[in-house]
């Protein structure tokens, strides 16, 4: 899977001053449809309030977060799996993304052109997951014409195979052509890895981004969504999904303000604890199946990304790869005990400094020191 994240939905719904917000790096922004037309990437820092603490106890020379990649993909329309609006051009651009944020217009703005004239965040969804759904449909029936054609000259080995991928595509093709997602299709393991070549769309996580004014923001943040936030939210949680609530435009000139004691005023006037962009980058992460542990010392604090589910050797290969191929064992505590106790001396006091094997499956939190030999 991608370590990055696509930033989807239809023109002009801020999808591009979203990106610039969360990048600091300007992306093409303009009143009219399809002025993205290159995707735009960027890398954008994870804030982590345990990689914030470590540095104050150790006071490193260096800090280092975890980061994910964002990818500003341009607008999608009506009949873009069919190549309306460059539609294809774009899509083959969400395939190569590990999680979809798609952008969803929850404001009233004269000024500001909406595609359909109407902002209505059931029919923009829905415009889109159609699309979605109707690009890997298209996938769906060119993947079932090579199984088949291909069926009949292999041996019975490959034939066990390809009738696996076959069933994986009937039982995904019931889920599309009812408007679901590919995500939903009940697979085997055996299923899931047969299809994993096709690039569904729809087989990726998807967060919703509700954009909304300063007014939805601040009416959000006591907990009183708009009615246009509000439609988003019953979809995401019919769909199983996440969703999120964003002001771009509050989100770009908050990442204009360099004064961190200026920031948290800024947030405050409008009722928020940490930035819109804050909660999705942590919801990117997380719906990639990532994890962070970290490295503490004087010279240097910093996350490391991880899968979850990885041993101590692939985290350690992680930071170099002769960490893995020479690994002996990892010395681990936990970041709640580096808090507790103030320092490594009185984790190892308090018995809480553990040493772990190759089969060690690392968890999110955890602080390691590798020891390996090449």
């Amino acid at each position: 899977m991608a370590f990055n994240c696509g930033i989807v939905g239809l023109p002009n719904v801020g999808k591009s001053t979203i990106f610039s917000a969360l990048s600091s790096s300007p992306a093409e922004v303009a009143n009219y449809p399809f002025c993205t037309i290159n995707p735009n990437v960027g890398v954008v820092n994870l804030a982590d309030e345990r990689l914030d603490k470590l540095a104050e106890i150790f006071k490193p020379k260096r800090k280092i977060p975890a980061a994910v990649e964002f990818v500003d993909i341009a607008g999608l329309v009506k009949g873009a799996s069919e190549g309306e609006g460059l539609g294809n051009q774009f899509l083959s651009h969400i395939r190569e993304v590990g999680v979809v944020a798609h952008v969803v217009r929850c404001f009233n703005d004269a000024d500001v052109v909406h595609v359909a004239n109407k902002v209505d965040p059931d029919a923009d969804m829905e415009t889109i997951n159609i699309e979605l759904a109707l690009a890997d449909l298209e996938t769906l029936a060119k993947r079932r014409e090579r199984a088949e054609r291909s069926l009949k000259a292999q041996n019975k080995q490959e034939q066990k195979a390809t009738e696996t991928v076959l069933t994986a595509l009937g039982k995904i093709e019931v889920v599309l052509e009812k408007g679901g997602r590919a995500l939903s299709a009940v697979l085997s393991d055996d299923e899931k890895t047969a299809v994993y070549d096709c690039r569904f769309i729809t087989m990726k996580p998807q967060v919703y981004v509700c954009n909304v004014d300063e007014d939805g923001m601040k009416t959000f943040a006591v907990g009183k969504p708009n009615e246009y936030t509000a439609a988003v939210q019953r979809r995401a949680a019919a769909e199983g999904a996440e969703a999120v609530v964003i002001c771009g435009k509050f989100e770009a000139e908050l990442a204009d303000i360099e004064d961190m004691e200026e920031k948290k005023a800024f947030l405050t006037e409008i009722g928020l604890k940490k930035p819109g962009l804050t909660v999705l980058t942590h919801a990117a992460y997380r719906l990639l199946g990532l994890r962070t542990f970290f490295t503490a010392g004087a010279d240097e604090c910093r996350a490391w990304t991880i899968q979850t589910g990885d041993t101590a050797p692939k985290a350690a290969g992680v930071i170099h790869t002769d960490f893995e191929k020479g690994f002996i064992k990892a010395e681990v505590y936990s970041y709640s005990d580096i808090v507790l106790y103030g320092s490594e001396a009185k984790i190892k006091e308090a018995g809480k400094y553990r040493v772990e094997g190759r089969e060690y499956v690392v968890q999110d939190g955890d602080v390691m020191f590798f020891k390996f030999n090449v």
